[in-house]
């Protein structure tokens, strides 16, 4: 059995989407805490052996001796999440309960990082070394706190997963979002203020040498991610191959304009762009992120292959067979 955690989220539930379709696994135990009152949505095309609340997985796992793999993809997400003790229960305790367990148990562990923990880039968004790096908000500290944390255990020769990695998302977008809200891509947001207004309204610029709307992302398709999540799960569960073991960027390794992003989803809504530019609110100011981009060297290096999605291809593949459809789940 695989345990996916945020397994109703938009990549746990992408990656359950993966398992069953590409790899014709059903053995799936999804855990989750729905919050948002539509996001059961995400779960009605999968299939799946057993739901959890987050709670009740602890109390689960203990003796049980038949699980594959754990891929952990739950978290508090919002980077505007002000409560830390909240960040430290589920960001940090629950991934060191988990990753316990799997020490003891010898399962593999797979988790979600984040790009949050480069901060501001300053130093790089290399993922050969994470030593030096500053995150923006209590989200992305809570992130690094527990690679931070992982590597130690390794660098001390404590207890750990044969087989893991941690993935520092970068910025994902696709199929399974709608329940994000705020959080989710801008790429929904343009589609959503396209059908409702004729346009879309992204940020001014804040800084005299970055045009308005020319603030870049690595914007990485959410298959492409569930594409890499099952490269490492068959090189630790099937293909029984030595342990790719590390700290992991999930972009594409090519930044793109928001700019582009807000053209390409007009476009594939078969509309004209029509892009206004606004403030950008105080409560991100100081916080935000004016470039992004992921090395992807190590993950290359692993021996993962396959081309990424270009965002042309993926922003079509996202409006015209979900987001234009009656049915948008994946």
């Amino acid at each position: 059995m695989i345990v996916i955690t945020g397994g109703a989220g938009m990549i746990g539930s992408i990656i359950a989407w993966h398992l069953n379709t590409k790899l014709n696994r059903d053995d799936l135990v999804i855990v989750d805490n729905l919050a948002h009152e539509s996001q059961w949505q995400n779960l009605v095309k999968r299939q799946y052996a057993q739901y959890l609340q987050k709670d009740q997985l602890m109390e689960w796992l203990q003796d049980r001796n038949d699980i594959d793999a754990v891929i952990h993809m739950g978290a508090i997400s919002a980077t505007t999440e002000r409560d830390f003790s909240k960040l430290v229960a589920d960001n940090i305790h629950y991934s060191q309960n988990l990753w316990t367990w799997c020490a003891a148990k010898k399962v593999p562990f797979f988790y979600a990082s984040s790009a949050a923990t480069y901060g501001d880039g300053a130093a790089g968004y290399n993922d050969a070394s994470i030593e030096n790096l500053r995150p923006l908000n209590g989200y992305g500290y809570s992130k690094h706190f527990f690679d931070q944390w992982a590597l130690r255990q390794v660098a001390n020769n404590l207890p750990q997963p044969p087989a893991w990695a941690g993935f520092k998302f970068f910025n994902v977008y696709g199929p399974n979002e709608y329940h994000k809200e705020r959080m989710a891509s801008v790429a929904f947001h343009t589609f959503n203020q396209v059908q409702a207004t004729g346009g879309m309204k992204l940020f001014k610029s804040n800084k005299a040498n970055i045009d308005d709307g020319m603030q870049m992302r690595d914007f990485v398709y959410v298959k492409d991610c569930a594409n890499i999540i099952a490269h490492f799960l068959n090189e630790a569960v099937i293909a029984k191959k030595p342990a790719s073991n590390g700290i992991y960027n999930i972009g594409t390794g090519k930044a793109r304009s928001f700019k582009d992003l807000a053209t390409a989803v007009m476009q594939s809504m078969g509309k004209t762009p029509q892009i206004d530019y606004i403030a950008m609110p105080e409560d991100l100011q100081g916080k935000y992120q004016y470039f992004t981009e992921a090395t992807m060297s190590k993950l290359r290096a692993t021996g993962y292959s396959a081309p990424f999605t270009s965002l042309e291809d993926g922003v079509k593949d996202y409006v015209q067979n979900y987001l234009l459809s009656e049915d948008k789940y994946c």
